[in-house]
């Protein structure tokens, strides 16, 4: 039986339209077509935000603190990410911890400890670590940068907020590089290597190499990963933390796009959680070294759940110097062997075999000490000294000016 020109008009169009889109899909696999724009922000590209605004990304709607932060208090786990050496992100971290702590019982877990360290970590929430013992373990789990996270384990110490070490063991890392695995291996935690776009991100990142040569660090990305999401899993399990909320402070790559810490965490125990980046504005000129070449991967979901956007400030950039030449005592701290001509601390009033005792209110322990405060200051800053000189104890004012 012959059919209506009409409805056969209407097949061939509905059909022409169906072969379209099934083209448009498979054409390349995943094509940039199906990817979210501006890196995971689909409404408004994030370079257009000022330092200080905060957007909702799958609205594309801008918030006030106050409404992200009320929105957030519904999750169970807030992770929030991180340029490792940006203080501007650390400040960000640092209020919506104060804020979430207000209302609720707050643990804070932390890349940047092993879990190797949680019994000193236990310690030190217990009042029971020195700061030297506490500052000790910070570089040797993780390195430098200790003054970048200080006022966040002040502030929880202050609040008595338990701080859990994410990332695996030295021991761990070691014995999974080597390759002595066998299937079921209880050393390590479950990994799920299947995930495409987790793959892609992070071969851009490594970038520059074959995928074989790739594959090593790879895998150790995902120790690291699936170690942290562990770890959270076994944080939300614990009986005694059915009341409390998990902030998450870690690199930006490990919970943007959420198929990190976030994923892992969730395929463990299902959960309710948020994610954050605090995001750069833009990359000043004396900070382009640091600027990552990334190329660009097409991904079909959200970078976050909400973006603040913040201003890139590294301590240290702007070379600002004391003019000393310090050595550590054994016992008595920080003494000034040498002061140069001219130098800030000549100006000030500083001279050889003076001790100093602290700077701007902070007992100073090491030589270490002194150059992370040093780090924070920006030129024509100033910085109260206190000295030991022979039987006399000494308060200095230190202007920062640029050296001629």
């Amino acid at each position: 039986m012959s059919q209506n020109p009409v409805t056969q008009i209407i097949r061939i169009v509905l059909a022409t339209f169906f072969l379209f889109w099934l083209l448009l899909f498979y054409r390349d696999g995943y094509s940039e077509e199906f990817a979210v724009p501006y890196g995971g922000s689909p409404y408004k590209n994030l370079a257009d935000l000022d330092a200080g605004q905060i957007l909702h990304l799958p609205t594309g709607l801008g918030v006030n603190r106050k409404q992200m932060l009320d929105s957030i208090s519904a999750s169970r786990v807030i992770y929030i990410g991180e340029t490792h050496d940006n203080i501007e992100a650390h400040k960000v971290q640092l209020q919506i911890i104060q804020f979430l702590a207000k209302k609720y019982p707050v643990a804070i877990g932390l890349e940047m400890f092993r879990r190797s360290g949680q019994k000193k970590l236990n310690l030190f929430n217990q009042g029971q670590l020195s700061d030297q013992e506490f500052k000790h373990l910070f570089l040797s789990n993780w390195g430098s940068g200790f003054e970048l996270y200080k006022p966040i384990f002040e502030f929880a110490r202050s609040k008595n907020l338990p701080l859990i070490g994410l990332k695996s063991s030295r021991k761990v890392e070691n014995h999974f590089r080597s390759g002595d695995s066998a299937p079921g291996d209880t050393l390590y935690p479950e990994i799920d290597e299947t995930d495409p776009y987790h793959r892609a991100f992070s071969m851009s990142i490594f970038g520059g190499h074959t995928a074989k040569a790739l594959e090593k660090p790879y895998r150790m990305l995902l120790l690291w990963e699936e170690t942290m999401a562990q770890t959270v899993a076994e944080f939300l399990r614990d009986p005694i933390n059915k009341d409390k909320k998990l902030v998450v402070l870690a690199g930006g790559f490990h919970v943007q796009y959420g198929f990190g810490i976030p994923k892992r965490a969730y395929r463990r125990i299902p959960h309710a959680y948020s994610i954050i980046l605090p995001n750069i504005t833009k990359v000043p000129a004396n900070l382009k070294d640091r600027e990552m070449e990334v190329k660009k991967v097409s991904i079909p979901l959200y970078a976050a759940d909400y973006v603040w956007q913040v201003e890139y400030r590294v301590p240290g950039q702007n070379k600002v110097k004391l003019g000393v030449r310090l050595a550590q005592e054994k016992d008595s701290g920080v003494r000034i062997k040498a002061v140069g001509k001219l130098s800030n601390a000549e100006t000030a009033g500083m001279k050889p075999g003076d001790l100093l005792v602290s700077m701007d209110g902070k007992a100073l322990s090491s030589v270490d000490d002194v150059l992370e405060l040093l780090g924070y200051k920006n030129f024509d800053d100033r910085s109260t000294f206190q000295l030991q000189r022979d039987n006399q104890t000494l308060t200095v004012e230190v202007v920062f000016k640029q050296s001629k």
